[in-house]
């Protein structure tokens, strides 16, 4: 019955926030978002470099994403801010580039951990490749909602509420 109630609440989250009309994607974080990292090689980029794998050759191999595509991916974060380009040079090769997570970048680690997870729960069938774990003890982490004391608090106890933006 918990589970119920908190689809409930989930489903009714505009209640009364949307009477004025929807919601403009323009101002929608959201859409903004999904706009600059919504697709699969982006996002696996952004994995990539989250736990600290930033050339391009590492990057490519690891998610096995065309050379073209990796390079406009790679690009187009940069422009965005997400990534930096940072050159070295290997002893007797040319200059090369790494990608490194910019702070707008390191600030993805939540919502993706959260994406990553919710596919651990919804979209696999059996041990995830890998988990997030408390450095120091081990212990496996979750991304949880907080209100702004730190409290949990779960989706359903939340409602979409229109500031002046929209």
């Amino acid at each position: 019955m918990v589970y119920a109630d908190t689809v409930s609440r989930v489903n009714n989250l505009h209640a009364g926030a949307l009477d004025e009309g929807p919601v403009d994607p323009d101002a929608c974080g959201l859409a903004r978002a999904a706009d600059l990292i919504g697709d699969r090689w982006t996002m696996l980029i952004l994995r990539e470099a989250l736990f600290g794998v930033t050339r391009f050759d590492a990057i490519q191999n690891d998610i096995g994403c065309p050379r073209t595509i990796l390079s406009g991916r790679l690009k187009r974060l940069v422009e965005a801010g997400v990534l930096t380009r940072r050159a070295y040079k290997e002893p007797g090769q040319r200059t090369r580039y790494q990608y490194v997570l910019t702070r707008k970048g390191v600030d993805l680690a939540l919502p993706m951990i959260a994406l990553m997870q919710w596919g651990e729960k919804h979209c696999l069938d059996g041990e995830p490749g890998a988990e997030i774990v408390e450095r120091a003890t081990g212990a496996p982490a979750r991304v949880s909602l907080v209100n702004t004391d730190g409290a949990p608090i779960s989706a359903g106890e939340t409602t979409l509420r229109k500031t002046g933006a929209f």
